[in-house]
C-alpha cells in the first residue's frame, strides 16, 4: 500500500476519536484561557515584563492539552490489538509510523497556528497600551512558533509512547516534567536548562531572551529532541512485536 491511502487511515482514526477532537480543542481553549489571565494581572509593567511571553502564557498549559492528544493518538495503536491489525493492513512498519506521525504533527500544527493567533489577539487586546511596544513581526515570529512548538510537543509525546507503548506511562513523565521539573531544573542548572526541550522552544514566544538559544535555535533544539525520541519509537514498532 502506498503512503497516501496509508496516511490518509491514519487520519481518519484521528477525527473519527472524539477524545482526540476534544485534545485538539483543549490547546486552543485552554492556551487562550490562561494567556488572557496573565495578560488580566495588574502585576504587569515591570522590567522584567515581556508583553509579548505574556499574551502566549498560556501555552505553559495548552501544551499539556497537545502532549496529551499525541500520546492518545498514538496509545490507541497498543489498545485491543489495533496496531496488529494496522500492521496487517501495512505491512512496512516505517511507512506505517511515518503516516501515524504524520497524522498527529499535521493537525497539531494547524491547532497550534490557530492557537498562536488566538493568543496573539486576546492578549494584545486585554494588554492594552501594555502590548504597544510588540512589533508585527514579533507577532509573526511568535504565532509561527507557537504553532511549531505545539506541533513538536505532540509528536515528541507521540514518539515516546511508541517507545513506552503506554500513554499512561509517557503523560506520567512528561506533565510533572513539563511543570515542575523543567522549572527546578532550571533555577538550579543556569543556562543548561536553555537546551531542554520546552524551554528551547518557548525562546520563540518571547520578545527578548538572555540565554544560550535564539528563537529559531531553539525550535531547532526542540526539533532535535522529537527527532530522537521519534526515531526511538520507529525502532521499537520496527523492532519489537505487535
Amino acid at each position: 500500500m502506498s503512503f497516501p491511502p496509508v496516511l490518509r487511515s491514519e487520519w481518519l482514526k484521528v477525527r473519527t476519536l472524539r477524545s482526540l477532537v476534544v485534545g485538539l480543542g483543549a490547546v486552543v481553549l485552554v492556551t487562550a484561557a490562561f494567556s488572557a489571565l496573565a495578560a488580566l494581572d495588574d502585576g504587569g509593567g515591570g522590567a522584567d515584563f515581556d508583553p509579548l511571553f505574556t499574551a502566549f502564557f498560556g501555552v505553559n498549559f495548552g501544551q499539556i492539552a497537545a502532549i496529551t492528544f499525541g500520546a492518545q493518538a498514538m496509545s490507541s495503536e497498543f489498545q485491543g490489538g489495533a496496531l496488529r491489525v494496522s500492521l496487517t493492513a501495512v505491512p512496512r512498519r516505517g511507512r506505517w509510523f511515518a503516516a501515524k506521525t504524520t497524522a498527529v504533527g499535521a493537525p497539531a500544527l494547524a491547532v497550534g497556528l490557530l492557537t498562536g493567533c488566538l493568543s496573539l489577539a486576546v492578549g494584545k487586546a486585554l494588554l492594552g497600551d501594555r502590548a504597544s511596544g510588540v512589533s508585527w513581526a514579533e507577532g509573526l515570529r511568535a504565532v509561527v512558533g507557537c504553532g511549531i512548538y505545539l506541533a513538536l510537543m505532540a509528536l515528541f509525546a507521540a514518539g515516546l509512547t511508541a517507545l513506552l507503548r503506554s500513554g499512561v506511562t509517557t503523560l506520567s513523565i512528561l506533565i510533572p516534567f513539563l511543570l515542575l521539573v523543567s522549572f527546578v531544573v532550571g533555577d538550579m542548572s543556569g543556562n543548561v536548562a536553555d537546551l531542554l526541550p520546552d524551554r528551547a522552544g518557548q525562546v520563540v514566544l518571547h520578545q527578548t531572551w538572555d540565554g544560550l538559544l535564539g528563537p529559531w535555535a531553539g525550535l531547532a533544539v526542540t526539533a532535535l529532541w522529537t527527532s530522537a525520541v521519534l526515531l526511538a519509537g520507529s525502532w521499537s514498532v520496527r523492532r519489537r512485536d505487535a
